[in-house]
């Protein structure tokens, strides 16, 4: 089964779809994640991209869709969840386009949705581990130690489109660009829509029902 979670930023579609993946043993496609590694590691795409990703901005849709169709294409044919892409319905459409060249498609779209203030209070609290780049949350899942990983005891930070003003360009990006997905898919086969507002394990429950 292939699976797309999409939704606002903070709504927690990295948090539930590492989880669901690695119960049903899915590769786990986190755009972010595969964007940010690509910036790191300083390749054409990550150079070209990181001026977008500083502002808060969608990364060019050429540019995703490469870096997207490389990841499955070396999955030699094992079932995947999209997290972070489609952004929008140009990716969308340019997404089915690829899948139907390998004779691949997605079974589950699953729309995960929360009220703003919800998503504000996520992306605020968000830190990231700058040696193995484990996630934690100032609120929800604060580290044993202040400012170093449980994993590594590597320093954690703050990213740069987790500031206040980021976010706030990043909730309007997505209400201009990515929301007409909604109308792109929710009239197609398979599409299903998520409260994800209230705890982890509720939503997570709740995401296996429609899996």
């Amino acid at each position: 089964m292939n699976l797309i979670l999409f939704g606002p930023p903070g709504v927690g579609k990295g948090t539930q779809g590492e989880r669901i993946a690695t119960e049903k043993g899915m590769s786990h496609l986190a755009m972010g994640d595969i964007l940010r590694a690509a910036v790191r590691e300083e390749t054409d795409a990550g150079l070209k991209a990181k001026s977008f990703m500083d502002a808060g901005k969608l990364v060019p849709d050429a540019v995703v869709v490469a870096m997207i169709e490389d990841k499955i294409v070396a999955g030699e044919g094992a079932s995947f969840l999209l997290d972070g892409f489609p952004r929008n319905v140009a990716q969308a459409e340019a997404l089915a386009a690829m899948l139907a060249k390998h004779s691949l498609k997605i079974d589950r779209t699953i729309f995960m949705d929360a009220p703003e203030e919800n998503l504000l209070k996520r992306l605020c609290g968000r830190l990231i581990c700058r040696a193995c780049g484990f996630g934690f949350h100032r609120q929800y899942s604060p580290p044993l130690k202040t400012g170093c990983c449980d994993r590594c005891n590597g320093e954690l930070y703050q990213r740069e489109d987790d500031r206040e003003d980021v976010i706030a360009n990043r909730l309007h990006v997505y209400q201009e660009q990515t929301k007409p997905l909604l109308d792109y898919y929710q009239h197609q086969e398979g599409f299903f829509k998520l409260d994800a507002g209230g705890e982890m394990d509720v939503v997570y429950a709740a995401l296996k029902k429609l899996v």
